[in-house]
Parts: structure tokens; C-alpha cells; sequence
């Protein structure tokens, strides 16, 4: 099978997250889970020029099978779905606010941020701080697979966040709130914030959906 239309979702996505500048340069990449495996970006391959024929197909057992040489984050991508069963997708950017984020000394002891908006707390609300390793590496995967058990989202330190969603457009749009979490937390920074209390965000988790 030649998954034409998920091929096209993700070149789609990719072009989507390349204009609002959550990746630039050839950063980033999305993977998109199949019957009978995954898709996921080349390496190298910028997201706002992506071609769809030559995404890289991963076998069941997560190896290549065809197209152009997969992302070195394929270990971080498998990683997520091993440790999520229910994900369909997974994006991995190096947007600007979430990457400044995840250069904060001291993130590691804060299990959230603070919850401000509904829309965080629908998204994004529980963010998972992975310790920094080199990109690519077992290591990595290793503390993504620790952490992705108990959180969809998750901020890679020093590195940029990854967010897994049960489709790619849920993947690719707790990707931007995660961009607009971390940006809001630079602009109110040593303000006084009303954050939402915990009877307020349970209301929201009741009635809100994503």
C-alpha cells in the first residue's frame, strides 16, 4: 500500500508547523502511525518543503523498509508509541519559546507548569521534563520511553518539546499550545499571575473537549 492520503497529511502538517515558524531550518520531524507501521520524515528534510513520496516507511519492527533514510529521532519516535499504545502520532519541534524553556535551570523539579488558560489544560496541562541527551542517542529514547508513559507532551531539556497525540492534527495542535504555554510563561515572568485553581481545571477536563 502506497498510504497516499497519510502522506499527505503529514506533508501537510509539516507545511502548517513550517509557516506558524515552529520549525525552522530543516528542524523537526513527524512520524504517523500505519497497520502495518509508521511514516516518518527523512532526515534532513525541512517540514515546509516536504515530499511525500520519499517519507521514510518503517516496518512492525520499526526498520526501515522504503524510502529516504528516516530522522535520527526515529529511537525517540518509536520510543513514544512503545510507551503510549493509544498514539497515532508524534511530532518533535525545535520551536523558539518551548526550546528557551527547555534551557530554564530547574525545570526538571516542576511537575507542570502553571495552568493559566482552558486551552493549556485541555493540551498540554501535564508536561513531562525529559533530562537532556544528545539527540539521536539510546539514551534518549530510554528517558522519552520513562517519561511517555504518564505524559502526552513532553519538553526535551536543552532540545525542544515532543508531543504524541492519538491523531497527527491532536499531535500537531498540542504542539503550537505548548509554543504559546512557553511564551506566555517569558511574558508573565516576575508578574502576578492568576493561575487556574484545581476545582476550575477539573470543571474544565469535565465539560471541555479537545
Amino acid at each position: 500500500m502506497n498510504h497516499e492520503r497519510e502522506r499527505q497529511a503529514i506533508v501537510e502538517a509539516g507545511r502548517w508547523l513550517s509557516a506558524r515558524g515552529l520549525a525552522p531550518g530543516s528542524s523537526g520531524n513527524i512520524s504517523l502511525r500505519l497497520g502495518d507501521g509508521w511514516l516518518i520524515t527523512p532526515t534532513g528534510a525541512p517540514l515546509g518543503r516536504l515530499d511525500g513520496a520519499r517519507l521514510s516507511r518503517l516496518d512492525e519492527s520499526g526498520e526501515p523498509a522504503d524510502g529516504d533514510p528516516p530522522t535520527k529521532e526515529r529511537p525517540l519516535h518509536l520510543a513514544v508509541y512503545e510507551a503510549r499504545p493509544p498514539t497515532g502520532a508524534v511530532v518533535h519541534l525545535h520551536s523558539t519559546w518551548a526550546v528557551a524553556l527547555a534551557c530554564l535551570q530547574g525545570l526538571e523539579s516542576r511537575p507542570a507548569l502553571a495552568p493559566l488558560t482552558p486551552y493549556q489544560v485541555m493540551r498540554v496541562h501535564l508536561i513531562g521534563i525529559v533530562p537532556y541527551a544528545r539527540p539521536g542517542s539510546t539514551e534518549i529514547a530510554q528517558l522519552v520511553r520513562a517519561r511517555a508513559q504518564d505524559h502526552a507532551v513532553l519538553l526535551l531539556a536543552n532540545h525542544g518539546p515532543v508531543v504524541a497525540g492519538t491523531t497527527l492534527d491532536e499531535a500537531v495542535f498540542a504542539g503550537e499550545e505548548l509554543e504559546e504555554v512557553a511564551r506566555l510563561h517569558f511574558l508573565l515572568d516576575g508578574r502576578p499571575v492568576r493561575e487556574l485553581s484545581a476545582s476550575e481545571v477539573d470543571d474544565i477536563r469535565r465539560h471541555l473537549r479537545r
